[in-house]
Formats: C-alpha cells, sequence, structure tokens
C-alpha cells in the first residue's frame, strides 16, 4: 500500500511554520514503508526550505520521525526543542513558501494534467501542488 501525500504545503501547525505537516506526513509514511514511490520523506525543495529555517540537519529529522513515529504535535516540540526556532526565520520561510512559483513547463504540465487551461490564472507553487496531489490521489485510490 502506498499513499500519496495530500496536507498542503500551505499548511502550518500550531507553531506556525508552513510546510511542516506536510514533511511530516511524507517522512511519517515513508517511515511506515506507506509513502507513493513518486514522494520523497524529505527531497530538495519546500522539505529543505522548511528544514534549513527550523535549523533541523535532514537525517536527524528522518532519523526522528523513524524511530519515534511521532504524532504532529509532538514533531513540532522536536523541532523546537532540537533546532533553532527563529520566528523571523519562520516568517521569511513562509514568505518564500507563498511566494514562490513554478516554472511555465511545470505550470503548464500540472494544469494539462488535472484538466485545466493553461491560462487558469494559477502561478504559485502550492495550489498548484495541491492540484496535482489531489488528482494522483483521485487517479491512485478512486478512479483506480
Amino acid at each position: 500500500m502506498s499513499i500519496i501525500p495530500t496536507i498542503s504545503s500551505g499548511t502550518a501547525g500550531p507553531l506556525g511554520v508552513q510546510h511542516l505537516p506536510r514533511l511530516w506526513q511524507k517522512a511519517s509514511l515513508d517511515a511506515a514503508g506507506k509513502l507513493h514511490s513518486d514522494y520523497p520523506a524529505a527531497g530538495a525543495g519546500f522539505d529543505q526550505m522548511t528544514l534549513d529555517a527550523l535549523g533541523i540537519e535532514r537525517q536527524a529529522f528522518l532519523d526522528y520521525v523513524a524511530a519515534e513515529k511521532p504524532n504532529y504535535v509532538a514533531c513540532e516540540a522536536w523541532c523546537q526543542a532540537n533546532g533553532n526556532f527563529d520566528a523571523d526565520k519562520v516568517a521569511a520561510h513562509n514568505a518564500a513558501v507563498n511566494g514562490y512559483n513554478h516554472d511555465d513547463d511545470t505550470r503548464n504540465g500540472i494544469l494539462s494534467a488535472v484538466g485545466l487551461a493553461a491560462d487558469a490564472g494559477i502561478l504559485d507553487a502550492v495550489n498548484l501542488n495541491n492540484l496535482e496531489d489531489w488528482n494522483d490521489f483521485h487517479g491512485s485510490e478512486i478512479a483506480g
């Protein structure tokens, strides 16, 4: 069984760090052997940006999630205790997540795959990634 993560990069938990809930979900699914093969447990994009904003090493985070299998709130607490939480860095990180736009080829590929025209007016990566995840989830879990 493989699961496509559907928590948005635009989602933040109580700590206020956007994308951290998604990173936790992906790392948790990977630790349980359930992450869909198209998704890394912690990749180079928003995942690494999030870890960098928190001052946490990628492998340390993955090792913690694999060993402890924490719920989300426990994961946030671990991040606070083991990283270098700084509200200004988090605000800059959140702005970077919200402000990132995919290149035209990536954007057009996603829009085409989900059935929208290139002029649909969606430019930001968060919403494009949401559409892609939901479409992939539907194809894998619902439509078969």
